[in-house]
C-alpha cells in the first residue's frame, strides 16, 4: 500500500483553506464533477480539468476500497440549440456525435471512465421534484411562467465564491430580467416555444443549475465528499447549486469543493478571434502524441493558471522521450507500485503534479548514472510506478518512440510555404496560415510551431 498511514491534503474552496481529506464514509468515496455541455468538441481547458480530477479519482481509487465518480453531461442548454440552428444539424445527431468525440478524446487522453455519467434530459423529473420541495419550503416562486430561486431566502447565497450579492447586479454578473422579484434570483425552469418538455409547469426546460443538483442527489445523496470543477464555475453555477440543494434537501450537499485553475495560451485567454482555439483533436491529428498532450496539463499545479505554449509541447515531447527511452530497455508490465516516499508525499501534498513531475526528472539521472544494474532497474521501475499512478505510460515504450519520425530532408516547395506560413501568422492571418499548413500536409509533412519564430516540419508516417 504505496499510501498506508498517509493523509490526502487539498485546497478546499468552501473553507479557503488547505484541509485533510476526512470522508463521510471511508468505504465509499463520493466525487461530482461538472461534465461537459456536449455542442463542440472539448477544447484544452475542458482537458485540462478533466485530467486532473482523472488523477484525484485515480489517486481516490489508491487509498480507499470503494470510489464513486458521477461526471455529468449537460445535454439540454441554449448552446446547443444555437448550435443546431446555425449547422441545420438535429439536436440530438449534434449531442450525440459530440458525446462520442468527448468520449473518444478523454479516453486517448488516458481518462479512465467515471462510475456514471448521467445527461441531464434523462432526469427531468427528479429535477421537478427538487423544485416542488423549494416551492413547497418558500425558496421558490413562480412570475410569468418562470419558477426562480430567492436569493434572499437563503442567508448562505454565496458562500462559495464570497461574492457580494450587489456587487454582481453593479457588475452585470447576473441577468436582470422583469419577471424576477429580486435582481439576483436564478431561473429553476423556464418557458419555451421549441425544443423543451411537458411538465407541471408547463413546456419548458431546466436552468442549467438544477440539473447538476438532480443529477448529484441521485447516485451520491443529499450529502456527499467531494464536487469539483473548473474554477470559472465557482459562480454563479456552484453558488447556485448550493443554494437550491442545501434548501431542499436540508443537508450540506458536498463537504469539500475543489476548483481546477484557468488554462491560457502563450498568455492569452483562449479564443476562436484570436485564432488560439486549441482542442486536443487538432493537437493529435496534428502529430502530438495523447501523453504529450496529458503530460503537459499536468505540468503546472491544478489550482494555478497554465500557460500552454509551443515551448511546452516541445519541453514535454523531450520529456517524454527521455522516459521511454530509459524505460523501453526493461519492457515492465507488473501491476504493483513502488514510489519514492518523496513523491507520495508530493502527490498527497494538493496534488502536487508539478512536484511530483520534478521528482520524475530526478529519477532519470539516478537510473543514467546508476552503477548497478539492479539499482538502475529499480529506479526506472519507480518511474514507471510514477508515470502510471498518473495515468501515463500507457504505451509500449517501442510504440510511443516509434510514433515519432525523425527530421528528413524536405522538398524545398514545403520549405518555400513554411516561410509562408510564417509571414501569415506574424500578420495575424490565422486563415491563411491555416490553409497554408493543409498544403503542407498534402505534401506528406506535418508542420508544428516550436515558438514564434521556430517550427518543425517531419514526413507524415505512412
Amino acid at each position: 500500500m504505496i499510501f498506508a498511514g498517509k493523509v490526502l491534503k487539498f485546497y478546499d474552496s468552501l473553507s479557503a483553506k488547505m484541509v485533510d481529506f476526512e470522508p463521510i464514509d471511508k468505504e465509499n468515496i463520493r466525487m461530482y464533477v461538472c461534465g461537459p455541455t456536449v455542442y463542440s468538441r472539448p477544447h484544452l481547458g475542458n482537458a485540462r480539468s478533466f485530467i486532473f480530477y482523472d488523477v484525484l479519482y485515480r489517486i481516490l481509487k489508491h487509498i480507499y476500497p470503494n470510489v464513486t465518480y458521477v461526471r455529468n453531461i449537460t445535454d439540454v442548454d441554449d448552446k446547443i440549440i444555437a448550435e443546431s440552428e446555425k449547422t441545420s444539424i438535429s439536436i440530438a445527431e449534434i449531442t450525440k456525435n459530440t458525446i462520442s468525440q468527448f468520449h473518444q478524446d478523454t479516453e486517448k487522453l488516458g481518462c479512465l471512465s467515471p462510475t456514471v455519467e448521467p445527461k441531464a434530459t434523462q432526469h427531468i423529473d427528479e429535477m421537478i421534484k427538487i423544485i416542488d420541495k423549494l416551492l413547497e419550503k418558500g425558496y421558490a416562486y413562480i412570475k410569468d411562467g418562470h419558477v426562480l430561486f430567492s436569493v434572499k431566502t437563503f442567508d448562505k447565497y454565496c458562500i462559495l465564491s464570497k461574492k457580494n450579492q450587489e456587487d454582481l447586479i453593479a457588475g452585470a454578473r447576473v441577468e436582470v430580467e422583469n419577471y424576477k422579484i429580486d435582481d439576483g434570483d436564478f431561473v429553476l425552469w423556464k418557458p419555451v416555444d421549441a425544443n423543451g418538455f411537458d411538465t407541471k409547469f408547463g413546456y419548458g426546460r431546466p436552468g442549467w443549475h438544477i440539473e447538476c443538483s438532480a443529477m448529484a442527489a441521485k447516485y451520491l445523496g443529499d450529502e456527499f465528499d467531494i464536487h469539483g470543477g473548473g474554477a470559472d464555475l465557482k459562480f454563479p453555477h456552484h453558488d447556485n447549486e448550493i443554494a437550491q440543494s442545501v434548501c431542499a434537501s436540508g443537508k450540506n450537499f458536498a463537504k469539500y469543493w475543489i476548483h481546477n485553475g484557468f488554462l491560457l495560451v502563450d498568455g492569452e485567454k483562449m479564443s476562436k478571434s484570436l485564432g488560439n482555439f486549441i482542442t486536443p483533436y487538432n493537437l493529435m491529428e496534428n502529430g502530438v502524441h495523447p501523453e504529450i498532450i496529458r503530460f503537459s496539463l499536468l505540468s503546472a499545479s491544478y489550482s494555478k493558471p497554465l500557460d500552454f505554449t509551443k515551448k511546452l509541447i516541445v519541453d514535454s515531447e523531450i520529456a517524454m522521450k527521455r522516459f521511454y527511452t530509459l524505460l523501453e530497455k526493461y519492457d515492465f508490465t507488473d501491476d504493483n507500485f513502488d514510489i519514492p516516499p518523496l513523491a507520495v508525499d508530493a502527490i498527497l501534498e494538493n496534488l502536487n503534479t508539478a512536484k511530483y513531475i520534478a521528482i520524475m526528472h530526478s529519477l532519470t539521472h539516478d537510473i543514467i548514472y546508476n552503477r548497478s544494474e539492479d539499482g538502475a532497474k529499480k529506479t526506472a521501475f519507480q518511474l514507471y510506478s510514477m508515470g502510471r499512478l498518473i495515468g501515463l505510460f500507457s504505451s509500449k515504450p517501442s510504440d510511443f518512440l516509434s510514433s515519432y519520425n525523425e527530421k528528413i530532408d524536405i522538398p524545398s516547395e514545403v520549405l518555400e510555404l513554411a516561410k509562408m506560413r510564417k509571414s501569415a501568422k506574424n500578420e495575424k492571418n490565422f486563415q491563411l496560415a491555416d490553409e497554408i499548413k493543409s498544403k503542407i500536409k498534402d505534401y506528406g509533412y506535418i508542420i508544428r510551431d516550436i515558438d514564434k519564430n521556430e517550427y518543425e516540419i517531419t514526413k507524415i508516417k505512412n
